[in-house]
């Protein structure tokens, strides 16, 4: 049941009612197993071989291709002709995965129109046929490492990506550089093709863009990848099957549908060429439109946050809390910790040890948060001030706390309740001989009163209080204690609120008991507004 002091819900800041976007969970029948068993020892292998054979082939007319090139300059004369041989390579593979036809819909633009290419949604490494299917061989944004790598390196190299160099400290500035440079070579430079979304799905939703592909403010060509399959073994995300099952799974398929919509060239407005973050979010739903799934705040920090939730023994998705939006919506926080004792924006390690002390307190199966492991945590009986808090939490009254509310209520229920002006009230309250010290004794006397608590409960708390252990509580020990336990300051003004209720309850009732009292008295005279006049 809702509390009586309900705060106004934010529609912003309620859950997506989502599937985890983060796991593929692939169910395979007894048929499907049949169709794997017999495909590994039949038409598999023989893929397998014929991959192998390309991809080294591949390799060695990139290392070819390369041979002596020039990187800050484009790919010209017999070189591109190597590139169209790279391109053939790579949709021979394809053919050999078991993509026999791949659906274009649409028409790539030149690079001389779009320079870049937007793709949606990303869930699997056979997403790179956007590679192969544009104008030519597209180019990508890849971490410097990568062209080190053996084998891989080459093939890295050959499409001339735009290199990203964590260790500089201007690598971010440099990027957008890079890009509107190629941008505005009239077509010389191939195009750049970049997966915003910035880590692979399961395609039941788009997550939240990167805005790196944005702030240049050139045109893009949003592309939608679509997988129409009744046995989905491509899709590769932070929970389900690993990288070398799903490929071996799609070589035992006999044929694989894939197919590749190209939506008109998005030309940003002078608004969106100022604003990533809205030109961002204007093409996200152009490509969610066509695939028409929804779109939700998720980023790879909530797989970061999912991971640390399964280490941390508890389900993966209550680390699903859309980080980013609720930094952005809740502005700055306390988080109780001794990290920080001033509230400032949230961070991703912040919300880690928030998560790990949410871990101590919820139950380790469900995930959530009951009244019973709330009122534990405070060392406190089930009553109705702590009720009323934890209704304040609960806010979709299911009369459970996750993972996303509990951050959500410590902001703003009881963060705002940990003022000075509460704190000081309520150690006035407690300090009963007016000393400036709070003794076991005294607050023993008000906990009983006010929230039925034992004297070991009223014990323990007291010495996790009193820090230096000299048989009293100063004030700079209980504020310290209530910044590192914000709860307990949301509890004390929901008590105060409700006494505060009661005391108006009890006055009205006085008010109605005198009119009872005195209603001959008041008929003679007239109405209430009459005898007011008279009088």
């Amino acid at each position: 049941m809702p509390g009586k002091f309900q705060l106004p819900r934010q529609k912003s800041l309620i859950a997506p009612m989502i599937r985890n976007p983060f796991v593929h969970d692939l169910r395979l029948s007894t048929l499907d197993k049949i169709q794997i068993a017999v495909g590994s020892v039949t038409i598999a292998p023989i893929r397998f071989l014929f991959l192998l054979i390309l991809l080294l082939l591949s390799w060695l007319i990139a290392i070819i291709a390369t041979m002596g090139m020039d990187a800050s300059k484009p790919m010209a004369g017999w070189r591109k002709f190597c590139k169209r041989m790279l391109v053939i390579m790579g949709r021979t593979m394809y053919f050999f995965m078991g993509f026999h036809y791949i659906k274009i819909r649409g028409k790539p633009a030149p690079s001389s129109e779009a320079p870049l290419m937007t793709c949606a949604p990303h869930s699997t490494y056979f997403d790179i046929i956007t590679i192969f299917v544009g104008e030519g061989l597209a180019s990508g944004v890849s971490r410097k490492e990568n062209s080190a790598i053996p084998l891989i390196g080459a093939l890295t190299t050959s499409t001339q990506p735009v290199l990203v160099d964590r260790e500089d400290p201007n690598s971010r500035r440099n990027t957008i550089e890079e890009i509107k440079k190629r941008a505005q070579s009239a077509g010389a430079w191939p195009q750049i093709i970049i997966f915003p979304e910035g880590t692979c799905t399961n395609r039941s939703c788009l997550i939240n863009f990167k805005q790196g592909a944005f702030f240049p403010g050139m045109p893009v060509q949003p592309v939608a990848l679509k997988y129409p399959n009744k046995l989905d073994t491509f899709t590769w995300t932070w929970q389900g099957p690993g990288g070398l099952k799903i490929l071996w799974y799609t070589l035992c398929q006999f044929h694989n549908r894939l197919e590749v919509e190209f939506l008109p060239v998005y030309h940003p407005s002078e608004e969106e060429k100022k604003n990533a973050r809205l030109y961002a979010a204007n093409v996200r739903a152009k490509i969610a439109a066509v695939l028409n799934i929804p779109t939700t705040d998720h980023t790879f920090d909530d797989c970061m946050l999912m991971v640390a939730a399964g280490k941390s023994d508890m389900p993966m998705d209550a680390g699903l809390v859309e980080f980013q939006k609720l930094r952005e919506k809740l502005g700055k926080v306390l988080v109780p910790s001794a990290l920080h004792k001033t509230p400032q924006s949230l961070k991703l390690e912040d919300m880690r040890q928030l998560l790990k002390q949410y871990s101590n307190i919820a139950e380790k199966e469900g995930g959530v948060i009951g009244i019973d492991d709330f009122a534990k945590h405070l060392n406190l009986p089930v009553t109705e001030p702590l009720k009323e808090l934890f209704s304040m939490y609960d806010r979709d009254g299911s009369g459970r706390i996750d993972f996303r509310e509990y951050v959500i209520g410590l902001s703003v229920v009881s963060q705002p309740a940990n003022t000075e002006e509460t704190l000081q009230m309520a150690f006035k309250m407690f300090d009963t001989e007016g000393n400036g010290k709070i003794t076991e004794d005294s607050l023993a006397a008000i906990l009983r009163s006010a929230f039925n608590m034992e004297k070991m409960d009223i014990s323990d708390l007291f010495k996790a209080v009193d820090k230096d252990g000299n048989g009293f509580i100063t004030y700079d020990e209980f504020e310290a204690f209530s910044k590192v336990h914000p709860e307990y300051a949301g509890l004390f003004k929901t008590y105060q609120d409700m006494k505060h209720e009661e005391e108006l309850t009890r006055v009205e009732e006085e008010i109605e008991n005198v009119e009872e009292d005195y209603s001959p008295e008041l008929e003679v005279l007239g109405s209430p507004v009459e005898g007011k006049k008279e009088a």
